[in-house]
């Protein structure tokens, strides 16, 4: 099992990823120069586009019940305002514990 010849334990076997093997053949790698690379190219137009579309996918789900609670609390603090104002007092003044 395994190449590169005999080896008995303890000895030195080379570093990290050279471990005494022949050179892998037939390999090709490509790189790119680091004043050629723009890795924020098209960033701005993707994050507007990207949030607009999550934005349309969520807001039906988020927006009514936001609509529900202020509408729930605007109605809420009209009626505490008649309520303790003259007209109220006067119209429901009586019902107190």
């Amino acid at each position: 099992m395994g190449g590169g010849g005999d080896k008995i334990p303890g000895s030195y076997m080379g570093w990290w990823g050279s471990f005494g093997s022949p050179p892998q053949k037939g390999l090709t790698t490509y790189t790119l120069s680091a004043n050629r690379q723009r890795p924020l190219k098209g960033a701005a137009h993707a994050a507007v586009f990207n949030t607009w579309r999550r934005f349309r996918g969520q807001v039906l789900y988020v927006a009514p019940p936001f609509v529900f609670a202020y509408l729930v609390m605007e109605w809420a603090k009209k009626k505490n305002h008649f309520l303790s104002s003259k007209e109220g007092r006067a119209l429901y003044g009586n019902e107190e514990e």
